[in-house]
């Protein structure tokens, strides 16, 4: 395997794993980074920069990240919040009045954040058409009515989040969440991040696509709970209709798609663009800071927790991020982050003061704790 790039001294744990993951967990086309303290320390790439292609993976191959997209978006209306602009604490219709229809009053932006919303279906699925249109969803989430008390309970709102999410920023700011992160985040930053790719970034972008699990050699391959299984089979599940809002799903190769902004699906990044972003919410990178301290104990605060609705598994959520936990094990307790359903996942550590980006062509039935991107953050952690 011919990999690409540099690791810092103590460090040659993360690109032993990184090998181990073309040699016996199936990866293609992948790269990994790894900030500490402001500055990176690991920053690999390999394989193929199209799942199904042979032109090599370069410096600057970008891949969608799926659902690692949700705490890059949940960035922005924490910046909001600390700068003033808008209160976690209000109801969302004190800023999209129209939101408030059929008992959806006491929805707390908070709740958008937390997955406490009770909003993580729509009754009627949004074509791919009308999924690229930015009205439409937050038209969809404004006329559903919750399939919970708001607040009461928790369960993943796989793409609902996006819609509400960029609607209120939307309604505060003017500007979508895409654009939003382009001239307040990844704009300042340098960082190779979009939502919404634009047109002469695209040439950039590889291929994605699935890929099978491999068999486990001389072991027993785990089996998903009965529980889970059925969520994942049954129609009328909350399970298969949050993940089915958008049905079919969209062809995530299509420019349109790519081009489009979903904060909860699909963004665009490059490994080093996902920890850059990471690494700069909790400390300087190149002299910019994107989080306060205090906004990086509310974004890790414990919001959620316990059996997800959704999901069907114990899950932790601070504000717009998934917490260190069984569902999804990220460095340490204190570590939030987001993963990509298929593999992606970005993360940052204020205890060691790690921010981890990995991406990946190849994407997996797991949705919350890849193999290949856990075999990374175990040798981060070995290395530390």
């Amino acid at each position: 395997m011919n990999v690409n790039g540099t690791v810092e001294k103590g460090f040659e744990p993360v690109r032993d794993a990184f090998v181990r993951n073309f040699e016996t967990l199936g990866d293609r086309g992948a790269a990994v980074a790894v900030y500490r303290d402001g500055r990176k320390v690991v920053d690999l790439w390999a394989g193929t920069r199209d799942v199904d292609g042979t032109e090599p993976w370069q410096r600057g191959t970008a891949q969608i990240v799926r659902s690692a997209t949700k705490g890059v978006a949940a960035a922005v209306p924490l910046m909001l919040a600390q700068r003033g602009l808008l209160d976690l604490d209000a109801p969302v219709a004190a800023y999209w009045p129209e939101f408030k229809a059929r008992g959806k009053e006491r929805v707390l932006v908070r709740h958008v954040l937390n997955h406490r919303a009770g909003l993580p279906v729509i009754d009627h699925p949004l074509t791919p058409e009308e999924a690229l249109d930015p009205s439409k969803g937050p038209e969809a989430v404004a006329a559903q009515a919750p399939v919970w008390e708001p607040g009461t309970d928790h369960g993943y709102h796989a793409l609902t989040y996006g819609w509400l999410l960029d609607e209120i920023v939307r309604r505060v700011t003017g500007l979508g969440t895409g654009e939003w992160i382009a001239s307040g985040i990844a704009g300042p930053l340098g960082a190779d991040l979009w939502l919404g790719l634009p047109e002469s970034e695209a040439y950039r972008a590889g291929r994605v696509g699935r890929v099978e699990t491999p068999e486990p050699v001389n072991a027993l391959r785990a089996r998903p709970k009965r529980s889970v299984t059925e969520a994942y089979t049954d129609p009328a599940s909350l399970t298969n209709r949050a993940f089915g809002a958008i049905t079919p799903f969209p062809d995530q190769n299509d420019p349109a798609y790519r081009a489009s902004a979903l904060p909860a699906t699909n963004g665009i990044a490059t490994a080093d663009g996902l920890a850059r972003v990471y690494a700069a919410l909790i400390g300087e990178v190149d002299g910019v800071r994107l989080f306060t301290p205090e906004t990086v104990a509310a974004a890790r605060a414990e919001e959620s927790a316990g059996p997800d609705r959704v999901l069907v598994i114990n899950t932790r959520f601070g504000l717009g991020y998934m917490l260190h936990g069984s569902a999804s094990p990220l460095l340490g307790p204190g570590s939030f982050g987001h993963p990509g359903r298929g593999g992606a996942l970005g993360f940052a550590d204020p205890e060691s003061g790690i921010g981890f980006g990995y991406v990946t062509n190849g994407l997996r039935k797991t949705v919350t704790a890849d193999p290949r991107a856990q075999a990374l953050v175990r040798a981060v952690r070995a290395a530390l």
